[in-house]
Formats: C-alpha cells, sequence, structure tokens
C-alpha cells in the first residue's frame, strides 16, 4: 500500500479502532503531541545544539521520534475529521502565495 496522507489515515484509524481499543480524547492527543514534539525538541538540541547526549539518549533514534508524532498528528486529524491531504495541499499553496518572493530578498538565507 502506497502511504499517501489519506492511507495514513487510514492505517492510524484502523490500528486505533483494533490495537489501541479506541482514540484518546482530543485533549489528551494534544498533550501527547507535546510530549512526542519535546522528545524530537531534546534529540536536536542534543545532535544539533549545544547539550551533550545523556547516556539513556544515545541510543534514541530520531526518525522513530518523528514517526511517532506524525501518528499522534494523524490521530488529531482523524478525530476532527481533518482531511491531511486536502489540509496540506491549501497549505502549500497558501505558503507558496505568501513567501514566492519573501524568501529570495532575505540576505540572511543567502549562501556565503
Amino acid at each position: 500500500m502506497e502511504l499517501t496522507l489519506k492511507n495514513c489515515q487510514k492505517l492510524v484509524d484502523d490500528w486505533v479502532q483494533t490495537i489501541g481499543v479506541r482514540y484518546f480524547s482530543e485533549l489528551t492527543n494534544t498533550a501527547i503531541l507535546m510530549e512526542e514534539v519535546g522528545e524530537v525538541a531534546r534529540i536536536m538540541s542534543r545532535r544539533f545544539g549545544d547539550q551533550s547526549f545523556k547516556t539513556s539518549d544515545m541510543e534514541v533514534d530520531l526518525a522513530e521520534e518523528v514517526a511517532d508524532v506524525l501518528f499522534v498528528l494523524i490521530c488529531l486529524a482523524n478525530q476532527t475529521d481533518i482531511d491531511l491531504e486536502s489540509a496540506f495541499r491549501r497549505s502549500m499553496e497558501k505558503k507558496t502565495k505568501r513567501d514566492r518572493k519573501r524568501h529570495l530578498g532575505n540576505p540572511k538565507l543567502k549562501e556565503g
């Protein structure tokens, strides 16, 4: 199965309905999303920032943590009847229209 956003939403929904029993409340999933984003932030601050890794963080997989964020985000989209493919397309169109020339003129983004 191709992993489109639509298919990912179905995979998550199928998993929640069978293995997960039911969705947590939207508020609980929002809190879980913040926890998962915090785990990504912790890895990023150690891998690319100034903090050093704790022994317990040495084996943490950034890709897995990002996927955990995506899973909970998909749960929230499913719970609130958001079609992520449509929403993402609209977001890209908005960003493209708004930022078409903005970033090209930003001297901070020039190589050099």
